[in-house]
């Protein structure tokens, strides 16, 4: 199974950063695939995005100012079956990718998300204020996992992507602006 393409660009308001794909995300070719996954969901009810967007769709969020990656590009069943080699190479390309194209904020979806590009054994929900983040200038925000199998209540869920959705509202740039006013 191919892995799922990133989509990012330079200047990019938030970058969504995942463990790695499911089977679902794998055979679809789009990010957050699985039906079960609230992703899209998620993003709707925070007001991160206007309407409700499909999978399929998740290349035009570029034109919101989102783009979207994994620490490691296999699609998997469970992050669970990630190996230590893999989080280790796909840690380093994260932070390759993360310099290149320099979102504002890089947005994990998923406290292990964090803690393993980061190395840090704990982290809060929202912006990490505690220590450096890991490439100078982009802001890290850490958001719950968007998967079915979670366990916290969804507006709870719902509450923690919505202080993302009011960071960029009071910085907007040129295309944030305009999506601010719609």
């Amino acid at each position: 199974m191919n892995p799922v393409e990133d989509h990012l660009d330079v200047g990019l308001q938030i970058v969504f950063i995942g463990f790695n794909p499911s089977l679902k995300s794998g055979e679809e070719g789009h990010h957050y695939a699985n039906p079960r996954n609230n992703f899209w969901r998620i993003l709707e009810k925070s007001g991160l995005t206007p309407r409700l967007y499909e999978a399929a769709e998740d290349g035009e969020l570029l034109k919101l100012g989102y783009g979207f990656t994994n620490i490691v590009a296999r699609p998997t069943r469970a992050a669970e079956e990630i190996t230590r080699e893999e989080y280790n190479r796909g840690r380093e390309e994260l932070r390759v990718k993360l310099e290149r194209f320099r979102p504002k904020i890089a947005c994990f979806v998923g406290k292990g998300v964090y803690t393993e590009f980061s190395r840090r054994g704990q982290a809060d929900w929202g912006f990490q204020t505690g220590a450096a983040p890991v490439v100078d200038g982009v802001r890290e925000f850490v958001a719950p996992s968007s998967s079915g199998l979670v366990r916290m209540p969804m507006e709870e869920i719902i509450g923690i992507y919505r202080r993302l959705a009011c960071e960029i509202q009071e910085q907007p740039d040129e295309e944030a602006a305009g999506f601010a006013e719609e």
